[in-house]
């Protein structure tokens, strides 16, 4: 299943956003890593929840090549558990070792063509997308996964290889759109 906007080879769409360190981070801000994964993720997903050790787990085995970065875009008003304040505590619950990052107005979600949580884009040391697609093929029993896609798309990036499963089907909950309205003058409003 291929995403609308963003094909593999597609460049990395640039953002910036605060973190829950309150710091700003951008696509700029990881230039010395052969490899960037971005993840769409939020707090009340179980499919989010279910990864959360393995994204981590991850991060800690490839700290000197990739980047991880999270994205919560979820509308923090129709979920409050997904809210800026539950972001941090639920990065400290769980001693998060990557950038966790608020998208609020949804405008990277949007970039990205994101549909999913957890939905992951990897990006090679070029900024061209290598992988799109889940995690692995057991979201639920971690001991049963037969697949790391992710993990096997990084080592392949770092090593500069091509990489033999470039997309697989998203799965999780959907993000969480805030409504929107359509202007007379043919623009959208997010209300």
């Amino acid at each position: 299943m291929s995403t609308k906007k963003l094909k593999i080879g597609s460049s990395l769409p640039h953002f910036s956003l605060k973190g829950i360190d309150e710091k700003i981070y951008s696509s700029e801000n990881f230039k010395d890593k052969k490899a960037i994964v971005v993840i769409f993720s939020c707090n009340h997903c179980p499919y989010v929840q279910a990864y959360e050790s393995r994204i981590i787990k991850l991060q800690n085995n490839f700290v000197n090549d990739a980047a991880i970065v999270a994205i919560n875009s979820n509308d923090a008003e129709k979920y409050p558990d997904d809210s800026f304040e539950m972001m941090k505590k639920r990065s400290d619950e769980k001693q998060f070792n990557f950038p966790y990052l608020h998208d609020e107005d949804q405008s990277v979600a949007k970039l990205f063509d994101a549909t999913h949580t957890p939905e992951v884009f990897l990006f090679d040391a070029e900024r061209r997308l290598a992988f799109h697609g889940k995690i692995d093929d057991n979201w639920q029993t971690p001991d049963m996964v037969k697949s790391s896609y992710l993990r096997d798309a990084v080592v392949e990036v770092i090593n500069g290889e091509e990489v033999s499963v470039p997309e697989t089907f998203t799965i999780g909950c959907t993000i969480k759109w805030k409504k929107q309205c359509l202007l007379a003058n043919g623009g959208l409003a997010t209300l």
